[in-house]
């Protein structure tokens, strides 16, 4: 485009937004840029009294635990009955090993897997997964049972989670 045709143009473009009503594009881009600027200055100040709310704010102030800790203070009139009737899972392990999976997908009827515990070791008991004491086998009435031989303290199960 020449010079002319340029300015033919520009005077074209002069002319439709005059059409328009003037440049009211250009006072809107500074009517939203006035706004902007009222805006963050207002944010401004909510965040200068948000921070003079933290700088006076009080430390909150917890009541002290009253009673032992993991229940060894548990008074006598706590009503457990409530979760007497809850049922629970217990389990005996006899031992555990790791094997890779060309190992596992080998073994067939009549395979032997070493475990990790020795003949006559107290095997572990677990309710509801977790281990709550130790025991040997024993058969009654030609079923399984167990016979605890060690009972883990309520504080070395916690001990133990951690």
């Amino acid at each position: 485009m020449s010079e002319d045709e340029n300015g033919e143009v520009g005077d074209d473009w002069a002319a439709a937004m005059d059409e328009q009503g003037g440049d009211s594009s250009g006072d809107d881009w500074a009517a939203a840029m006035e706004e902007q600027g009222e805006t963050e200055a207002g944010g401004d100040a909510d965040w200068g009294s948000a921070m003079e709310e933290q700088e006076t704010a009080e430390a909150m102030q917890f009541q002290e635990l009253e009673g032992g800790m993991l229940g060894s203070d548990i008074d006598d009139d706590i009503n457990l009955d409530v979760i007497l009737d809850v049922p629970v899972t217990i389990s005996m392990e006899i031992g555990r090993t790791q094997i890779n999976i060309r190992n596992l997908l080998q073994l067939n009827q009549g395979s032997v897997v070493e475990l990790d515990r020795l003949a006559g070791e107290p095997m572990d008991v677990l309710v509801n997964g977790t281990l709550v004491a130790h025991g040997e086998v024993v058969v009654v009435n030609d079923k399984f049972g167990i016979r605890l031989t060690d009972v883990i303290s309520p504080a070395e199960r916690v001990k133990q989670l951690t």
